[in-house]
């Protein structure tokens, strides 16, 4: 089915006001956009990789409020009934009050994305596909299918095909890997595709745990992989021949002091999730801690940083 979006600006010391009035008139649900949450928010901006500029040169003290109705409901008379009720409040007058109607289609957005997400080969011989896709392989394709779900990872990001090439020139048969932060496991199992005797996958959200467990069943790598709920290295035991981590700068940076008694002597470190801005701060991280920088590829905007402890 089909929603009618009714959108009204207005100031934030009204919305309370405003937000009754359209629940009053039948709204489904409300979504706020507010200016304030992004000074809110940028008390954390060293967090931040991207922002939209816009977003921090508004100025205006205006929020603007979504209500949905179903497509079932009379819109012209919901809209006069609003206007009614906001022209019996003479504080509204204190805001712009410019309303604005959009149609949103119903549609599974959990599911429209797919249409766009086919085959990709990866360096060498990786060659990740879709679950629901067919696709012809070439004689020593390694084929990994993916369902990545609400779990960040489908492949085709940069970040994620740089860690995948590094995984494709550095793992060597019989290595221990870890993955910390490894969203749909694509990571975890390109490793054990590879060649790794033992992977161990962590995350901190369950949403991904349960993607990245789903997706290690799929590629029949249950036997190698292992994925755990919990903060970067504190779930892990042991040491590992070589350690990718695929999340941002910063964490990246704060997680390096740690990083050495998890590697076995020449250990290898892969880490992307860093633009190209940050390069420095996570270079810096690793040589103060003892790593030596083997390589730094670069796409587009991001970075992939490979390091050894020896």
């Amino acid at each position: 089915m089909n929603w009618t979006e009714v959108k009204i600006k207005t100031t934030a010391e009204l919305e309370d006001l405003v937000s009754s009035i359209l629940y009053d008139a039948g709204a489904t649900g409300l979504a706020i956009e507010d200016p304030r949450d992004i000074l809110e928010l940028s008390k954390y901006k060293e967090n931040w990789d991207f922002v939209d500029p816009d977003l921090i040169n508004i100025e205006s003290d205006e929020i603007s409020i979504k209500a949905y109705f179903s497509e079932e409901e009379n819109v012209e008379e919901i809209i006069e009934e609003i206007k009614i009720r906001m022209k019996a409040n003479s504080t509204i007058a204190l805001g712009s009050n410019e309303i604005n109607i959009a149609v949103i289609n119903d549609e599974d957005f959990a599911d429209s994305w797919k249409k766009y997400y086919k085959p990709l080969r990866i360096g060498k011989k990786i060659l990740i596909k879709p679950s629901w896709e067919e696709c012809t392989l070439e004689e020593d394709d390694i084929l990994i299918e993916l369902d990545p779900g609400m779990a960040f990872g489908t492949g085709t990001h940069e970040t994620t095909i740089m860690c995948t090439e590094a995984l494709e020139e550095y793992v060597k048969q019989g290595d221990t890997v870890y993955d910390i932060g490894c969203g749909s496991g694509i990571l975890s199992i390109v490793a054990a595709k590879l060649g790794a005797k033992k992977v161990v996958g962590v995350d901190l959200d369950e949403v991904c745990v349960k993607v990245s467990n789903e997706n290690i069943q799929l590629n029949n790598v249950s036997d190698i992989v292992e994925i755990k709920n919990g903060n970067l290295l504190d779930v892990v035991e042991g040491k590992a021949n070589i350690i990718v981590s695929n999340i941002i700068a910063e964490i990246i940076a704060k997680m390096t002091k740690d990083l050495k008694a998890y590697l076995k002597d020449s250990g290898i470190f892969i880490t992307s999730g860093i633009i190209i801005e940050k390069i420095d701060l996570v270079e810096k991280a690793l040589i103060e801690n003892g790593f030596k920088i083997l390589e730094i590829k670069k796409q587009n905007s991001w970075a992939c940083i490979i390091a050894t402890n020896n």
